[in-house]
């Protein structure tokens, strides 16, 4: 295996190590794992359009019948979404 030797700012360093290890990976993990997908696909990902959740309204909180603490119901308004 190589070495390789980048400069990145150091607040995009620091925050990639938080989230880093929020997911339990190393950053070179994370790393490699992009340039893997990147030198495979030649191309990288298109962003997805996000998806509308009837969770918020723009207003003060949930919708009534969230319960942000539940997947199940987090899920299920994503299923009962309008696309």
């Amino acid at each position: 295996m190589s070495n390789l030797t980048l400069s990145i700012d150091d607040d995009i360093i620091k925050q990639a190590r938080m989230r880093a290890i929020q997911e339990g990976v190393s950053v070179s993990a994370k790393v490699r794992e992009f340039l893997i997908q990147y030198a495979h696909s030649g191309t990288l990902a298109k962003p997805v359009a996000p998806v509308h959740l009837p969770v918020f309204d723009g207003g003060c909180g949930l919708q009534p019948g969230i319960d942000p603490r539940s997947n199940k119901s987090l899920l299920q308004a994503a299923e009962e979404s309008p696309r």
